[in-house]
């Protein structure tokens, strides 16, 4: 397809790629997908080769929280039977990174639910960073703590951190639609606040929630401006008890198309697939790998994730490799411009409340026996299981 060959020549110049262009990749018919994924592959080993980097996820304080994001299980009012807890001390969060770390993870995300934190809240994840940072030498930290306030970010940063994760999660057009207690706007100001501070800035989106082709186009470009050291793409989990439980709109196909964009909009950046992949590209996750470079090990924030060893597994068979603590993630123009993300031997990551650290609250899958498959695009409530283990509980972490 001359689509492809041209996608492919812009993505290996890092030159953008038309809406039009973006648009027809998402519109691709599942007769020409494995060329698609072909293509964008192409570019992912040009920027990344075969690596992939394991990220951790530490939910330090979930549920009780006043925004009213419709895809979140944390949400106001909420009536999703998640775990709640207020905030987990130093050495529990250490205790719990360490799990992820020891599975082969180089990033630990630190992530809790709320609007924003107030200064109070910085002091406590500050200790905490300290804590993981003693422990685990060389180890990756990123805070995704929600909204920031003026000089947040820079005392995150003199904390340790490397990174802030804040997605935008959909675009400006339908945001509305999707939380009205916070902007659109809000949320683009928090990523400029990170990157003002020195941190290595993530932000990403959700799919899955009823937006058009247009709409995932419009947040991708969003975020390309942006600039961000990483791009997570959340597939949504809808959860009973939130307002976007019907809305099962995504095939492994469709999944696929849209990492597919993503990455051609977005040549050499660290594009993560977080939360919902088991649930939606399900069998589909070793082709995912050709196009994201980087996934979350384990369980999410409020639901189970694939076992851990499974994803290790999977890394191995699909013929790539666990990217190294060593190894530096992002390209060297990319390294040497700012010190962003994956510049050094510490650099961060991923999301918010309802889409944290990169990846949406809601994303995972026990790892439990699978049933037999179900028709294409039906609703697969079977594999949607609520976080009992790990953070907040007395049970041994996923990871």
């Amino acid at each position: 397809m001359d689509l492809l060959n041209t996608l492919v020549d812009k993505g290996l110049r890092r030159e953008l790629p038309t809406r039009e262009e973006a648009l027809a990749v998402l519109a691709t018919s599942d007769d020409d997908l494995l060329d698609v994924v072909a293509a964008a592959g192409k570019v992912r080993r040009h920027w990344f080769g075969r690596r992939v980097k394991l990220n951790y996820l530490v939910n330090l304080k979930s549920g009780l929280c006043p925004e009213d994001c419709s895809y979140c299980s944390q949400r106001l009012g909420s009536s999703t039977g998640i775990l709640k807890y207020t905030w987990l001390k130093p050495e529990q969060a250490s205790q719990a990174a360490a799990a992820g770390l020891a599975g082969g993870a180089k990033r630990v995300c630190l992530v809790a639910s709320g609007r924003g934190p107030t200064d109070r809240d910085v002091d406590r994840v500050a200790g905490t960073i300290k804590a993981i940072k003693e422990q685990n030498e060389g180890v990756e930290v990123c805070a995704c703590l929600g909204l920031l306030s003026d000089g947040q970010a820079e005392r995150l940063r003199e904390a340790g951190a490397d990174a802030y994760n804040h997605n935008l999660n959909t675009s400006e057009s339908t945001y509305g639609d999707i939380t009205t207690t916070h902007t659109y706007a809000d949320r683009v100001d928090t990523v400029t606040k990170a990157h003002a501070a020195g941190l290595s800035a993530c932000s990403g989106l959700i799919a899955g929630m009823g937006e058009s082709d247009e709409d995932l186009v419009d947040v991708v470009y969003s975020l390309r401006e942006l600039d961000p050291d990483s791009v997570p793409v959340n597939f949504l989990i809808p959860v009973e008890g939130t307002p976007l439980a019907k809305e099962w709109n995504l095939t492994p196909q469709r999944c696929l198309r849209i990492l597919a964009m993503v990455r051609f909009v977005c040549p050499d950046v660290e594009v993560r697939i977080a939360g919902g992949r088991e649930v939606h590209l399900r069998t589909m996750q070793p082709l995912a790998l050709n196009l994201a470079n980087s996934i979350f090990l384990g369980d999410y924030l409020t639901t189970e994730g694939q076992a851990g060893k499974a994803d290790l597994e999977m890394i191995a068979d699909a013929g790539f490799e666990v990217e190294g603590a060593g190894e530096v993630t992002l390209p060297e123009h990319r390294t040497t411009a700012g010190g962003g993300c994956g510049s050094h031997a510490s650099a961060g990551c991923g999301s918010h409340e309802g889409a944290g650290c990169g990846s949406h609250e809601d994303g995972g899958v026990c790892g439990t026996t699978v049933p037999a498959a179900a028709p294409a695009n039906e609703a697969r409530t079977d594999l949607v299981a609520v976080r009992r283990r790990g953070a907040g509980t007395d049970l041994a972490p996923n990871a």
